[in-house]
């Protein structure tokens, strides 16, 4: 048996709509756009979707490195395509998290609506104390926007189901 190319290219067959189901396939398409029927006519330009904003929060000891934790912050939220609207950093060690000052800027550009989280690598950065690090994340949602903690503090052995 033999086929032959031309034989196997089909043309696509002429849609055969009547004009009650165009018109409801136009206004089905108009809803999804968000034009409202009879508000007007269709908007010519659709109105631009703002990216997320995070500001990227790292603590640490005064001489030690935190390149490598704020390049893996940078390219967390790149994977999310969030935008980072800055890095604060704070080089106090281990103080209580109301004695920080950058920490309290990160929480001052959520309540400015400059950003909509806080995006730290490590629990550990905001406090080790559990109760310490609750008051923190109620903080800043009551600025309005949330705490995100990129990973876990320490790799967790995995458990075969």
């Amino acid at each position: 048996m033999v086929s032959s190319e031309q034989g196997l290219r089909k043309r696509p067959t002429p849609a055969r709509r009547t004009e009650g189901e165009r018109r409801r396939r136009h206004a089905l398409a108009d809803h999804a756009a968000g034009h409202v029927p009879g508000e007007g006519p269709v908007p010519a330009r659709v109105a631009k979707v703002d990216r997320f904003r995070v500001v990227v929060y790292l603590c640490a000891a005064a001489n030690s490195d935190i390149a490598g934790p704020r390049e893996e912050c940078l390219a967390y939220a790149g994977s999310f395509g969030w935008q980072i609207v800055d890095v604060v950093e704070d080089r106090v060690g281990l103080l209580p998290p109301e004695g920080r000052e950058g920490l309290a800027r990160a929480v001052e550009l959520v309540e400015e609506r400059k950003a909509g989280a806080v995006l730290t690598p490590w629990r550990s950065m905001i406090s080790t104390i559990a109760q310490e690090y609750d008051e923190v994340a109620r903080s800043v949602e009551k600025a309005g926007g949330f705490l995100h903690v990129m990973g876990a503090d320490r790799p967790r052995p995995h458990t075969p189901c």
